[in-house]
């Protein structure tokens, strides 16, 4: 029964944080796009059938069926067609007269100037840039919750556990068997809960250091100061040499050509810290930030390769861990998490960094330069305003709205290829999903 709960509130956290996000990211539409006097006739949260509605003032506000997206329906998106432009024939232009007939069919009459293609064109940027950053606000202040709130686990210079004895693999919690010497850290008397003031004489400021001084420390009778109770006692331990992994900057093993551990000699003296989380700073929270977004940039960037191998995949080929999921693999990873035997609190900072990197995917994502993603839209708004600069300068009459309509056949084909890849993506998440290790 617990298991089926766990998977539960798993499930209904990312169903509510994706629900969060969509509709977060269409109030950073709707609000600029409000306040530069545009008319917004719809703010609905989904696709497909609406389950619910309710009209305030201008607006209808709702909740869709299917919770893959949103929309917000901005009046006057794509501005009628010039008098003097031939009509043009085929499915193209026909679609594109469609669009530019639907647009103009929302206009009331005498609210001609409240028409989204009246915007100039940096008022346009920000009305489509507000849903992307949007997004990445969210992701912001998820971000600075786990790293400046919560904090990051940190290893203390108290002592947790002492190893009874020294193994053949001497990791803290492994099993003594007969015959194995007592650890030097039990041997000297360490107790759970004494804080290493000093090592060889040399003052302990943090867990790091103290690693590095029992490393060096090899064979060599050390005095030991502790804080027990209160008090300052003095100890003596002879780090034993050991064959200990060798560690990289960020504290991973490093690993050879063979894919094995890097090892050498170095003290061990049998004991584990005490971990406490800390508050990692702002400055750390903004490079955890940075660092997502580049790393979903390079992602988005080799897409279609990641569905390629996503294809193979489905197809039977092994699944990498950092593959390319849907929505439906991230709620695989939230119940994962939300199984785990790890704190609880340990498992809320998993799920708000999921959320958070699922906003920064929102954001990264949108901000593609095709219809119709926002970036397209962006796209489209810097080329009607590079014509008017160019015209200005030249002294030429100001250029009307970038025909927008005559790329909806290009918006309806990546529609269409968008949903293909969706689809894939959680078609291989069910059938090959993605596990935490």
């Amino acid at each position: 029964m617990t298991g089926v709960l766990t998977t539960v509130i798993a499930i209904a956290v990312v169903v509510v944080g994706v629900l969060a996000s969509i509709a977060l990211h269409e109030v950073g539409h709707m609000v600029p796009a409000k306040r530069f006097g545009v008319r917004v006739s719809q703010y609905m949260v989904g696709f497909g059938p609406t389950l619910w509605s309710r009209t305030r003032g201008e607006t209808e506000y709702g909740i869709k069926a299917i919770p893959l997206g949103g929309y917000v329906r901005m009046v006057g998106m794509f501005p009628p067609a010039r008098p003097d432009e031939p009509g043009g024939r085929g499915f193209f232009a026909s679609v594109a007269a469609d669009a530019r007939a639907a647009s103009t069919e929302e206009i009331r009459p005498g609210e001609e100037h409240r028409a989204f293609y009246h915007l100039s064109a940096p008022k346009k940027v920000v009305v489509m840039l507000g849903g992307p950053f949007m997004n990445l606000l969210i992701a912001a202040v998820l971000l600075l919750v786990v790293f400046v709130g919560i904090g990051l686990p940190a290893a203390t210079t108290t002592v947790a556990t002492v190893q009874p004895c020294v193994t053949t693999s001497p990791e803290a919690g492994q099993e003594c068997a007969a015959g194995d010497p007592a650890s030097p850290a039990a041997e000297a008397g360490l107790q759970p809960g004494d804080a290493v003031v000093s090592f060889g004489g040399e003052t302990v400021t943090g867990w790091a250091q103290l690693v590095g001084l029992v490393q060096s420390a090899a064979g060599t009778p050390t005095p030991v100061v502790v804080e027990r109770d209160g008090q300052d006692l003095a100890l003596t331990i002879t780090p034993v040499e050991i064959e200990r992994p060798v560690l990289d900057a960020n504290g991973s093993p490093v690993l050879d050509d063979a894919g094995d551990p890097v090892t050498q000699p170095g003290g061990f003296a049998g004991f584990s810290p005490s971990v406490v989380r800390q508050s990692a700073g702002l400055g750390v929270a903004t490079e955890a930030l940075w660092e997502q977004v580049s790393g979903t940039a390079g992602i988005i960037v080799t897409l279609p390769v990641r569905v390629v191998e996503a294809a193979q995949s489905l197809a039977g080929a092994e699944r990498g861990a950092d593959s390319v999921m849907s929505v439906v693999g991230v709620g695989q990873v939230a119940v994962d998490v939300a199984q785990g035997d790890s704190p609880v609190l340990d498992r809320v900072v998993t799920m708000l960094l999921l959320l958070a990197a699922l906003n920064v995917a929102l954001f990264v994502f949108n901000l593609l330069p095709v219809l119709p993603l926002d970036g397209g839209h962006v796209v489209n708004a810097l080329y009607e305003g590079a014509k008017r600069q160019v015209a200005r300068l030249r002294g030429a009459p100001r250029p009307g709205p970038a025909d927008v309509a005559r790329m909806m056949p290009v918006a309806y084909v990546m529609f269409f290829v968008l949903i293909g890849v969706g689809v894939l993506l959680i078609a291989n998440d069910i059938a090959n999903p993605v596990t935490l290790g």
